[in-house]
């Protein structure tokens, strides 16, 4: 028996990734496939190794080649790999071939699952760090339809291999996480950093489906990336889906509006209206190719201490039904804002605002950590070609 002395603080006793695969492994009633493109197989080689594997894998694969990958899994449309599409029919398929080959007269007890990834690890010039899709097919009831976790990553290492190992970590702690955490996502989605350092992985996107996630409303997840510092931004559609930043806003024009939106405002909309008429008068700008943005930052959803996600989903609610995209994030400065949207286009890009943010623009506090000062800021705010439309205030006097 442990001794416990007075002032003992409780410390939360995390397994390790042998201690998860293993309990897994040992497991009489879990049984799987694993398939991972891109990365090897990181994942499966973590329950090979802890041992007891033979009464839980039914098949570890990793189908490289292009063509008998489409062979196995069907042709996309795009004639992408590494998308949620691929990601989800692979999930589909590994399903289907266990509920096909195994009588479930001779395994009634059986919950099965499917983990799969398809990723692109760093390219061999270094310039593109990668990126991929991991998820999750499981039963928690032989009776019940599946359940289905579905993330997006981003790869921040600079080497293949730590990527693969990385991922190897991210894909055991998903499984572990969605037999044994089930009940509380956000632990769970904690829970995929344990062992992982956040300046090796980011989590940009997550959706929870099926039976035992009902409750689980996916934008407050997504909330969760973001206030768990996984990732800087986050999005969700007019139908309240998240989306994939990066696939939303890829060589798009942008206008972001910045608001707090408690409520959204005549102010609000009639800013939004003159900027986006103006902004589609620009001679580059193609109404299609565009992408409008209702940001909100952690700083307005916190304003009065805490984040209160019922007010939160409030806002996000009222701006859907608007038929606005909206956009979580942890940029507290424009410049941050801009350098984000810079990484997915090179087209055009406009910030719409009050006389109130400008002026906070030019407050030096904001930029105290750059060597270069408001000068630095500035630099990058206004690289891109950057259009501000100023909504007026009228003069008091």
């Amino acid at each position: 028996m442990s001794v416990t002395l007075k002032g003992d603080k409780e410390i939360e006793n995390i397994p390790s990734i042998k201690r998860k695969a293993l309990k897994i492994n040992l497991n009489d009633y879990l049984y799987g496939t694993f398939a991972e493109i891109g990365a090897g197989q990181e994942t499966v080689r973590n329950f090979f190794r802890a041992g007891g594997a033979s009464g839980t894998i039914a098949k570890a694969m990793s189908a490289y080649d292009k063509d008998f990958s489409d062979a196995i899994y069907g042709i996309e449309e795009d004639k992408r790999y590494v998308t949620e599409p691929r990601l989800k029919r692979m999930l589909a398929h590994e399903i289907e071939l266990m509920e096909d080959r195994l009588s479930r007269d001779k395994h009634p007890d059986k919950l099965f699952f499917a983990y799969a990834n398809t990723v692109a690890t760093i390219d061999f010039a270094k310039k593109f760090k990668g990126h991929g899709w991991v998820g999750i097919k499981f039963q928690l009831d032989p009776l019940e339809e599946y359940n289905e976790i579905v993330l997006h990553i981003r790869f921040k290492e600079t080497e293949a291999r730590l990527q693969q190992e990385t991922l190897g970590i991210l894909g055991t702690n998903l499984i572990y996480g969605a037999f044994y955490m089930h009940d509380r996502p956000k632990d769970l989605l904690k829970s995929f950093y344990d062992h992982i350092d956040k300046d090796r992985i980011e989590i940009d996107m997550i959706n929870f489906s099926g039976p035992r996630f009902m409750y689980v409303d996916n934008r407050l997840m997504s909330l969760q990336l973001v206030r768990n510092g996984m990732t800087n931004a986050v999005m969700f559609g007019p139908d309240g889906n998240n989306l994939l930043p990066a696939q939303e806003l890829y060589k798009k024009n942008i206008l972001a509006l910045r608001g707090s939106f408690r409520p959204v405002t005549k102010v609000n909309m009639d800013m939004f209206e003159k900027s986006y008429d103006m902004f589609l008068q620009e001679r580059t700008v193609d109404e299609e190719k565009t992408q409008v943005i209702f940001e909100i930052t952690l700083a307005n959803l916190r304003a009065e201490g805490k984040i209160n996600e019922r007010d939160f989903l409030d806002r996000a609610e009222l701006l859907c039904s608007l038929g606005q995209t909206v956009m979580i994030t942890n940029f507290q400065e424009y410049y941050k804002l801009v350098e984000y949207f810079a990484e997915f286009t090179r087209a055009r890009m406009a910030l719409a605002m009050g006389v109130y943010n400008l002026v906070q623009i030019f407050d030096e506090k904001y930029y105290r950590h750059l060597s270069g000062g408001i000068l630095e800021a500035f630099g990058k705010l206004f690289f891109k070609d950057l259009k501000v439309y100023l909504y007026p205030l009228k003069d008091q006097d």
